[in-house]
């Protein structure tokens, strides 16, 4: 499961608990509707090391400002979770998104897992850290975030790769009232914990797979990378199948197209449920090139 200052609060829209200054903000009227909050000065572009307290911890987290970013008007945050054992530095330098979210000024966040068995890693359940809500974490980081970039509090992403994508599976199931989609890449829902999926509302997910990947089976089946913390994989097709029924969507999907993507359309609250599968495939790295243009154009109702 490896690959190789705060000032005011843009998040007041989206029920999160936080005093607000209007002095120290710019009130911005999307085009779709609802006001949101600037912070001024505006961030200035580049990469930082932000702590967070969640939990009875300081946890951390590397936050990434494009250079397009202006602070002029609210734009998407992408939270992208690390493999076991990476860190949100090691994500911030793979991540396959970065070309797409920099050239829409998007913000991106490489949050930091705690410390487990065999090393950073997050809680999605019976693996892979134990005794740390990491849910309740990334609440609180995209919280943050919001006092220092004006983020739209109705276009947060979640994506991730292996371990991370488990994460961003979690996070779809879990956080749907604050984020708007998920792209988890090499990594299915588990069948240990699948019934607590229950997310308020449909949300869209676009799942990236290789089907010869030898960490998580395409097919399902248990697996015991983390030692003491044994799972047992749903599988992909039927993680697609299990996203579909979630967000109530009618048919069958559509069937591949070039980029090896099928796809749940009509589902309940506009929402689509997408897997792309890359024949002969390893631990299959996402394309966001085709995942950036999915989580972009769905925001939370």
């Amino acid at each position: 499961m490896r690959r190789g200052h705060r000032r005011a609060f843009a998040f007041c829209a989206i029920g999160l608990t936080v005093a607000c200054s209007r002095a120290d903000l710019d009130v911005i009227t999307p085009a779709d509707g609802g006001a949101v909050t600037c912070p001024t000065p505006a961030l200035s572009p580049g990469d930082s090391v932000e702590t967070v307290s969640s939990g009875g911890m300081n946890r951390s987290y590397v936050l990434h400002v494009p250079t397009a970013y202006d602070g002029s008007k609210p734009v998407p945050l992408l939270v992208d979770f690390h493999p076991l054992g990476g860190s949100g530095m090691q994500e911030r330098d793979s991540s396959p998104f970065r070309a797409q979210t920099d050239q829409a000024g998007a913000v991106m966040a490489f949050p930091n897992g705690a410390n487990g068995p065999s090393g950073a890693a997050w809680n999605v359940g019976p693996c892979c850290v134990a005794g740390v809500d990491d849910v309740a974490f990334t609440k609180a980081m995209v919280e943050q975030i919001g006092r220092t970039v004006c983020i739209d509090p109705r276009r947060v992403y979640a994506t991730g790769f292996s371990m991370g994508g488990g994460m961003a599976h979690t996070i779809a199931c879990h956080a749907a009232d604050v984020f708007a989609a998920a792209a988890p890449v090499a990594f299915d829902l588990l069948q240990d914990n699948v019934a607590d999926c229950q997310p308020p509302r449909p949300i869209t997910v676009i799942s990236f797979r290789g089907n010869a990947d030898p960490l998580v089976p395409y097919d399902g089946g248990p697996s015991a990378v983390v030692p003491g913390m044994p799972v047992t994989f749903l599988g992909a097709q039927a993680t697609f199948q299990k996203w579909a029924d979630i967000d109530r969507c009618p048919g069958t999907p559509s069937a591949p197209d070039a980029n090896g993507c099928s796809t749940f359309s009509n589902c309940q609250g506009g929402v689509e449920v997408t897997l792309c599968m890359r024949q002969a495939g390893g631990p299959e790295a996402s394309d966001g090139s085709i995942g950036w243009p999915v989580l972009e154009r769905h925001s939370l109702p």
